[in-house]
């Protein structure tokens, strides 16, 4: 019987880590992705296994020696992009150097996995592709210029990719985080606003397996996620 394969593409130490450990836990091995994967904190599973594995996700061909590598083991079952950069300010100093990078890993890089993911899960008829939005993937806000451009980019990708794979099988999802992720920069602000006024990312990646266990009469293909606390 082949493994369970997941990918996870954009791993570091709050949500990604939580990703990964969601499905290892679910007896799946899964290929946790990452610029430096050498620096990614420990995975413990007593389920699965975690394979780690460097990637710049801009670059076609690591994304493309990744999935080969995970598909060796068996067919990909569930992929998710995590990956994103940002760095606030006004549109006034904005270095376009600076907005091209956040784009091309908020957006292009989504594409590329996406893409990479979809002509192996289309062979296999089933298989289910994630994507990690956030509030600026709904609105541009002041400042957040290097954010929303490719958020908005990413959920257009996630949008088209649907309406073309669902037919042929494959679910695909945007989550849009809407909110602070709990992690030792934000703690402060847990005091401030009370319990659980952060999203806590073990409950954000219970979401996304609960996503890709959904039964394809039923789909969803846009939830938000918030903490009780959070003003939208």
């Amino acid at each position: 019987m082949s493994e369970q394969i997941a990918v996870v593409v954009g791993v570091g130490p709050g949500l990604g880590a939580a990703l990964v450990r969601a499905f290892a836990n679910e007896a799946y091995t899964v290929f946790a992705a990452a610029r430096t994967a050498s620096s990614l904190p420990r995975v413990e599973s007593k389920a699965g296994r975690v394979v780690a594995i460097d990637c710049d996700a801009t670059e076609q061909g690591d994304v493309e020696r990744v999935f080969d590598t995970a598909a060796a083991v068996g067919p990909i079952g569930v992929v998710i992009f995590n990956a994103g950069a940002f760095v606030r300010g006004s549109i006034l100093d904005t270095d376009p150097k600076e907005f091209e990078r956040c784009w091309r890993l908020g957006c292009l890089a989504g594409f590329v996995v996406g893409q990479a993911a979809a002509r192996r899960m289309v062979e296999n008829g089933t298989g289910t592709i994630l994507f990690t939005g956030a509030t600026a993937s709904l609105r541009g806000s002041s400042g957040f210029v290097n954010l929303a451009s490719p958020k908005f980019g990413l959920r257009a990708v996630a949008q088209s990719m649907a309406r073309e794979l669902g037919p042929k099988g494959i679910h695909v999802a945007h989550v849009v985080i809407d909110g602070q992720i709990r992690s030792e920069r934000y703690a402060h602000l847990a005091g401030e606003r009370g319990p659980d006024s952060l999203l806590d990312p073990d409950a954000i990646a219970a979401a996304y397996l609960a996503l890709h266990r959904q039964h394809r009469s039923a789909w969803t293909h846009e939830i938000d996620l918030r903490p009780w606390s959070e003003k939208f």
